[in-house]
């Protein structure tokens, strides 16, 4: 694993501009720089903004003949992708670290969580896209303390034909929040705002900031509900997420946007995790809907290890999600790792 004053030493025009690694080859795995959410996009000189995608966080580690596919937590997902594999073997490079966000793309050309899923499910045949934004290692060359602007004219230049399925991630610099409206008007989840004189830094979160036009985010399933009327197997998967000290807390339920092939998915992955005491800190509040003894018997609990992706209009005054629909399953992200996301300002 590459250390991370390898790759974030800062720029600086004495340094000396080129810092490979002791055998010339890319890193093993660089822990990925994320994102703050935020409110408002940020606007004025030094941020270039682009689009947030709605898939899979991935870097691509390439030497020689082989590539490799990491997630964010730095597990090896190469054989789930093989066109986007063969695509980055096509690229004029003898070594590369990149990083970007690989996704399913529908007809209409917008990336879709729900595409992307099945297609690392396996389960349909979909239009792989990875959009590459960040270049951290190249030919030898360990580039991640430059700033970023010089970092995306090095990948643009790598890029300047690419192979069918990589894009590169272009950017903009007008106003932070002009860009967001315009994403949002195009069917888009949001963008992402950077700071355009600073070195990549691995796990930082306050840098990078990122401003949706729905609110989504990422929540451990810890249980199920029996489903109502017509409906089959599950009623409502119950959401919540772990606070800063290792608490598993209550945030609601989700029950729409699940076909009746996800239904089964979702009962034959729920089923053998079932347990019969309750992973949460504190039970559901008695005024929200399985908070009553009699409705808290009809729940079924299980181990808090599988994420899912929702959106949601907002949180409640007593902190549950209002109107959720459910996107599917992350399977890139543990559960132990999932914090409620509130927004701040850049």
């Amino acid at each position: 694993m590459a250390r991370v004053s390898d790759v974030t030493e800062r720029a600086d025009p004495r340094a000396k501009r080129t810092k490979p690694f002791g055998d010339g080859t890319s890193p093993t795995w660089v822990e990925p720089q994320l994102c703050k959410l935020v409110e408002k996009a940020p606007s004025g000189p030094g941020w270039l903004h682009e689009i947030k995608f709605d898939g899979y966080r991935m870097a691509a580690r390439i030497s020689d003949s082989h590539v490799a596919l990491l997630t964010r937590s730095g597990l090896d997902w190469t054989a789930k992708y093989p066109s986007i594999v063969a695509a980055l073997k096509k690229l004029k490079v003898h070594s590369a670290y990149i990083d970007g966000e690989l996704c399913g793309v529908g007809p209409d050309g917008i990336p879709s969580f729900a595409l992307t899923q099945a297609a690392t499910d396996g389960t349909a045949r979909v239009h792989l896209v990875y959009y590459v934004f960040d270049l951290l290692f190249i030919d030898g060359e360990a580039i991640g303390f430059m700033p970023l602007i010089e970092r995306k004219a090095r990948l643009q230049k790598t890029l300047a034909k690419p192979p069918k399925g990589i894009e590169f991630s272009a950017h903009f610099t007008e106003d932070g929040e002009a860009v967001r409206k315009n994403a949002c008007a195009h069917g888009l989840e949001g963008i992402v705002s950077k700071r355009a004189d600073r070195a990549y830094l691995p796990g930082n979160r306050g840098v990078w900031t990122k401003s949706k036009c729905l609110n989504q985010a990422e929540f451990v399933v810890i249980g199920w509900s029996d489903p109502e009327g017509s409906r089959t197997l599950i009623g409502s998967l119950l959401l919540g997420y772990y606070s800063d000290d290792g608490l598993l807390i209550y945030a609601g339920r989700v029950g729409t946007g699940m076909s009746q092939k996800t239904l089964q998915m979702l009962h034959d992955k729920l089923t053998p995790l079932t347990v019969s005491k309750m992973p949460l800190e504190k039970p559901p509040p008695r005024k929200s809907r399985f908070g009553s003894p009699l409705a808290l018997s009809r729940l079924h609990w299980v181990k808090p290890k599988l994420v899912a992706e929702v959106t949601y209009l907002t949180w409640t005054d007593d902190d549950l999600l209002r109107h959720t629909v459910f996107l599917g399953l992350r399977e890139d992200k543990p559960a132990k790792n999932v914090r409620r996301e509130i927004p701040g300002s850049a």
